[in-house]
């Protein structure tokens, strides 16, 4: 290769040669083409070199997007668990924000359970007629009760009590069944390290006693290195039917405030105005009831904060209704049970 490439390089001297014309110019010919030949060779290998390099790069530059996507993806799909599984910063708002929470449960345990100033029994000095209310409101729990008596089924008689303060009960009782959800889909939930169904549980019969708690330890530093916890059956069966507890629970709150104003007309409660001044003659000497507006006031606080933080559960579609109806009480709870999404249970 290298002689034909000089031959075809060097140029052909004048001289006298012995062969003849014909020979010598079919040997210049041969040389030119094979100096041809090589060439093309060398150009096509130099080529395939460059192409197969080419395709590296494609190929580099394809692995390196694909890590690059596949590291987005992985990004959005953890976003979801952020809420959990992320430290977030624990900064003076969200430290005065639990001093208030504590202080609240401290104020609401003292005022409402010891100390005798506000209206009615305190705990220790409860009298044998507050104790004979709560146990008739507890028969009439949901209206069963008295709604069976009403189609002349009367194996159990139902306690003849004031529509307004069977109202106020199952009022609170209904929005504080509907919280079960709402806590069990909570992104924050297992910063609580206690028993969630224990302490819905107790919140059914104590509300805010146990709610408080719960609010100002779900704003601890999350806890990277302990694992979910296992959904209980409890649990399970509350977050799956969500949708049916939100109904019953506003069903059950609607006929609340339609008890309290029409409710045993036969009775004679009187009327709405009668009812009104009753009502609120209740608040004032009876501690149950006095509660319950506390419990009514905290809901009403806790309702849309819970939801807020916990918007990402809810169907697309449904975001912006249920962001501006989580401040209403009792509906955005409704709203918010209705609307859960599925795949983003946690």
């Amino acid at each position: 290769m290298v002689l034909l490439s000089r031959i075809s390089h060097t140029p052909f001297l004048p001289v006298k040669s012995s062969l003849p014309l014909s020979i010598q110019s079919s040997f210049a010919s041969h040389c030119q083409l094979g100096h041809g030949i090589v060439r093309k060779n060398l150009n096509d290998n130099n080529n395939n070199k460059l192409h197969h390099h080419h395709r590296e790069q494609l190929q580099l530059v394809a692995v390196r997007n694909k890590a690059k996507l596949g590291t987005r993806v992985k990004c959005r799909a953890s976003e979801k668990f952020k809420n959990i599984s992320s430290e977030e910063p624990q900064n003076d708002n969200t430290t005065v924000l639990q001093l208030l929470l504590w202080a609240a449960e401290g104020v609401y345990i003292v005022w409402l359970f010891l100390l005798p100033y506000a209206p009615g029994d305190p705990v220790w000095a409860i009298s044998q007629d507050t104790i004979n209310s709560l146990l008739g409101l507890s028969l009439n729990f949901f209206f069963v009760l008295p709604l069976i008596n009403s189609i002349g089924v009367h194996l159990l008689e139902s306690p003849v009590i004031h529509p307004m303060e069977e109202g106020l009960f199952n009022f609170v009782i209904g929005w504080t069944l509907m919280f079960a959800p709402l806590l069990f889909t909570d992104r924050k939930r297992n910063r609580f390290k206690g028993s969630l169904d224990v302490l819905w549980g107790f919140q059914m019969f104590l509300t805010n006693t146990f709610l408080i708690p719960y609010m100002a330890i779900r704003l601890n530093k999350a806890d990277t290195e302990s694992s979910p916890k296992e959904p209980s059956k409890l649990e399970a069966v509350m977050v799956d039917s969500a949708p049916v507890v939100g109904l019953i629970g506003g069903v059950v709150c609607t006929l609340c405030l339609a008890w309290a104003c029409f409710g045993r007309m036969d009775g004679n409660f009187g009327s709405l105005t009668d009812r009104w001044e009753y009502f609120l003659g209740y608040l004032g000497s009876d501690r149950l009831g006095y509660a319950f507006i506390w419990d009514i006031c905290l809901y009403t606080i806790f309702q849309p904060w819970l939801i807020g933080d916990n918007i990402g559960n809810v169907n697309e579609s449904s975001v912006n209704t249920v962001s501006k109806l989580r401040f209403v009480p009792v509906v955005g709870l409704v709203a918010y049970l209705l609307s859960l999404d599925p795949a983003e249970e946690l």
